[in-house]
């Protein structure tokens, strides 16, 4: 019997990207400061993680909705911008073990798929950087589906790589695509979801490393 395809949430889930993402978002807000368009304020780390997992279009609506389109773009390529740096300069870092979880996952048979509300060129780099191209047997930034929610790019999905799925994420983003086509779904609890964002998940993770035992039980 084919195993369930397995639709992977990255940052929060894979790749601990507060690492890289708090320092260019506070870079950011420094040039919004210069700017004219925010005024000075400090900010506590879980201010700043509650982002992560946003599309860049939800996340500068709710963060600065006075910004217009052209300016939510422009500062939302500038964070790009930096968290590429980091990237480049070895900073990103994915969760200790998840890359052995994700090799053990593709070699037990299980078609690996990522989905990220991420632009183009940040999923590129990752997969360049990480060599992520055999391990998954597809890549769907957000970005590419002018940032539709991840429930709408499912129909995609589901198109090029029919099946039976699960659904592994940290925020409701994953789990509002697993409940509009009733999907199976893993909250993981180490990520950047806030108090009570995963529990309508069929089941939960505190560590990536116990993620291959709860698939064995949600495909039985």
């Amino acid at each position: 019997m084919a195993k369930p395809i397995i639709i992977f949430d990255y940052d929060g889930t894979l790749h601990n990207c507060a690492i890289v993402y708090k320092t260019a978002f506070l870079k950011v807000y420094d040039q919004l400061i210069r700017d004219g368009f925010a005024q000075p304020r400090t900010f506590r780390d879980k201010e700043i993680s509650q982002w992560l997992g946003y599309s860049a279009t939800d996340m500068w609506n709710t963060f600065m909705p006075q910004l217009n389109a052209e300016q939510q773009h422009t500062y939302s390529k500038l964070i790009g911008k930096y968290m590429h740096i980091g990237l480049q300069e070895g900073k990103a870092r994915w969760y200790p073990h998840a890359m052995d979880v994700v090799k053990q996952l593709k070699q037990d048979g299980y078609p690996l798929i990522l989905l990220s509300n991420c632009s183009v060129s940040y999923m590129e780099a990752h997969k360049a950087y990480f060599g992520l191209q055999d391990l998954f047997v597809g890549f769907y930034p957000c970005e590419r589906y002018h940032f539709i929610p991840k429930y709408e790019v499912f129909e995609y999905i589901k198109k090029e790589h029919p099946g039976k799925y699960i659904v592994v994420g940290d925020r409701f983003h994953d789990m509002e695509l697993a409940k509009h086509h009733h999907l199976p779904s893993i909250g993981c609890l180490y990520g950047y979801g806030s108090d009570g964002e995963l529990d309508c998940a069929d089941d939960q993770i505190q560590d990536i490393t116990e993620l291959p035992s709860v698939l064995e039980k949600l495909k039985s």
